[in-house]
Formats: structure tokens, C-alpha cells, sequence
């Protein structure tokens, strides 16, 4: 009798635990709704198949959005796929990035404006950051493209590497004054996530590679990560991103899932506890919301191993505090009054649909 009454409580607390859990999904959800849709609406030419940087419109450098933004898009892209298989939310941000390849030696990749209207420079974390997005969505849907696409980007950074300061990728093409670890953490992600998917062991060579280069070059005492470190000077920028640190939270997770060494665990966990630390004042994160974004992409990958749901608590409150004090009578995101940017819309559109997830 007491084991059917220890059952039947434990069936009512994991339908109580249910019951509060879908209605907070449900919330990011239609949030996200509402913000995909002011995207369509007030940021997509849809006869030119691209989008604008900011809204109004009168307020851009250029009639359309430089890469980066849609770096953030398409990552939001899928993770609100992720929610809703039915639903296609890439194909928008897809056809646009196209429109930015560059078949230029020494091998194509994407570069930071329309090729049509310009010629321009080439950023290796630009094109890092899209390949990640595509190795998620390859992952989640096996369709072939996203991977080529990915292996393309991937030959098309590690064009960007040579031995100045021991190793590391550049910023950008074309300029060897600066490597930065928003060229090498996301670079280590994108080796991880091929590896995992091919098994060859030069990308995991490369990563691990890559991985020691940025821990000897620009981690900080504390356990957050250092902008760039220039060259030949090897002079380093001190200033510290959320961004950075999160593609190097990530990473740590990743080698301990694919090596198996505690080592790696205990780093993540040691970075997580520094970046709430270092990065979390007044109840608040920095201001740039796609930087924070991929820091809770690290934060997700380590609750993944070790359940601890508690140690993101701070995005959950964030995310809730720019919902409710950052958003305009247009349902609008970001602190500029005036102008609102598309990569703030995908930034949140990202962190909801992930904490969505998790709900789910």
C-alpha cells in the first residue's frame, strides 16, 4: 500500500513539475513568434531576398545588413526550428547569406558585405559562426548542404592560420595584425562539431591545437578570455566579451564529451563559475545580447553533462528583465530608442527558443 501511494505521489509531482514547465515554454514561444515577425516585417526585402541592419532603415551605413548580423539569424534560425521541426524559419536567412559568397583565392568563403553591390573584406569568425549554425542544423535534419556549406567554411579558416605567435587563426583576411579569440574559439567549435560528425582526426588535431593556443595566449587569470593578442608586437587587448568566453566554456565540454578527461569538465565548470562572476553585475549582462547569446550556448552544452540547471538562473532573469524593461510599444528589442538592430531581434530570438528548449 505505501509503495502505491509513494507512485501515486510521484506521478503528481512530475505532472505539477509538467504543468509549470509548458506554460513558461509556451511564453518564449510566443515571444519568439512575435519577433520572427517583426523581423519579416519591418527588417526583410523580400524582392532582394536580404535584410537591413537596423529599422528605420534611413538610419543604416548601407542599404542592406553586413554578414554578421545574419551570423546571429541563422543560428536563431534553427534553434526555433529545433522548437518547431514543421516549421522554416532558415530558408530567409540561407538565401540571404548567399548572396555574401566570395570564390576568391585562396578558397571561397563569405565575405562582411553583398558581393553584388561590393567588394569586401573577409572575416574568418563570420564565416565560423555560420558554420556553426549549419553543423547544428545538419545534425538535427541531415540534410548534406548544411555540411558541405560547413566544410567549405572550414577550409576557408583554416586559410586564415599560420605559426605568428605559435599558432592561431586571424581575425581577417588579409590583415596579420591581430589573432583574436573570436577567430579561434569558434574555430575549435567548428573542428569539435566536424569531428563528431566524421570522425577525422586532423579536426580534432586542429581543435586541440587551437584549444591550447588560445589557453596560453589569452586566458585571463581568472578563467575569462582576452580579446586578440597582436602581432608581431604579441601585445594583448585586455578587454573581455561575454562571446569569447563562451566559445571556450563550449569547447571545454566538447573535448570532455568526445576525450572522456575529467580535465575538461573541470575547466568548463571553473569558466562558468568565472563568467557569472566576471560578467553578471546589478542583476544585469552586458548589453550586447548576440555576445550573451553564445555565452549561454556554453552554459546550455555544460548543463547537458552535469544537470545543474541553477548556474544559468542569471540568463533566465536577464532575459526576462530585456523583455520587460528593453522592449518598445513595437515589441522591439535593444536599448537604443531609436534604432533597433537586427541582431539584438535574432540574439533574443536565439536565447528564448534555448530556454524554451529546456522548458521543453
Amino acid at each position: 500500500m505505501m509503495k502505491k501511494i509513494i507512485l501515486i505521489f510521484s506521478c503528481l509531482s512530475v505532472i505539477i513539475v509538467s504543468v509549470k514547465a509548458q506554460p513558461k515554454a509556451g511564453v518564449y514561444q510566443a515571444r519568439i513568434g512575435i519577433i520572427n515577425k517583426n523581423i519579416e516585417q519591418r527588417f526583410f526585402d523580400s524582392s532582394k531576398r536580404l535584410f537591413y541592419e537596423a529599422v528605420p532603415v534611413e538610419s543604416n551605413e548601407k542599404a542592406f545588413s553586413y554578414l554578421w548580423p545574419l551570423c546571429a539569424l541563422i543560428q536563431a534560425a534553427n534553434e526555433a526550428e529545433v522548437l518547431s521541426p514543421s516549421e522554416d524559419y532558415m530558408t530567409s536567412a540561407l538565401n540571404a547569406i548567399d548572396q555574401y559568397y566570395n570564390n576568391n583565392p585562396p578558397t571561397p568563403g563569405y565575405q562582411a558585405y553583398v558581393t553584388a553591390l561590393e567588394k569586401s573584406d573577409r572575416y574568418y569568425d563570420d564565416n565560423q559562426w555560420i558554420a556553426i549554425a549549419c553543423l547544428d542544423a545538419y545534425q538535427r535534419t541531415q540534410k548534406i548542404d548544411f555540411l558541405n556549406k560547413a566544410k567549405l567554411i572550414y577550409r576557408f579558416m583554416m586559410s586564415g592560420y599560420d605559426s605568428a605567435s605559435g599558432g592561431g587563426i586571424y581575425w581577417k583576411e588579409g590583415d596579420k595584425t591581430s589573432k583574436n579569440t573570436c577567430s579561434n574559439g569558434p574555430g575549435i567549435l567548428v573542428a569539435l562539431q566536424l569531428y563528431n560528425i566524421t570522425k577525422s582526426k586532423p579536426c580534432l588535431d586542429t581543435a586541440l591545437f587551437l584549444y591550447n593556443w588560445v589557453n596560453a595566449h589569452l586566458e585571463s587569470p581568472e578563467g575569462t578570455y582576452y580579446d586578440n593578442i597582436k602581432i608581431p608586437s604579441l601585445k594583448i587587448d585586455s578587454a573581455t566579451y561575454t562571446y569569447n568566453t563562451g566559445t571556450m566554456l563550449q569547447s571545454n565540454v566538447l573535448l570532455y564529451k568526445i576525450t572522456h578527461e575529467k580535465k575538461y569538465l573541470v575547466e568548463a565548470q571553473r569558466i562558468a563559475r568565472a563568467a557569472k562572476n566576471h560578467f553578471y553585475k546589478n542583476n544585469r549582462l552586458p548589453g550586447n545580447y548576440w555576445f550573451n547569446a553564445v555565452l549561454l550556448r556554453g552554459y546550455i552544452e555544460l548543463y547537458k553533462v552535469d544537470q545543474n540547471k541553477s548556474q544559468f538562473q542569471f540568463f533566465i532573469d536577464d532575459a526576462e528583465r530585456i523583455w520587460k524593461d528593453e522592449r518598445d510599444a513595437n515589441n522591439l528589442l535593444g536599448k537604443n530608442n531609436k534604432i533597433k538592430s537586427l541582431i539584438d531581434q535574432a540574439a533574443m530570438m536565439e536565447i528564448y527558443a534555448r530556454l524554451a528548449a529546456l522548458e521543453n
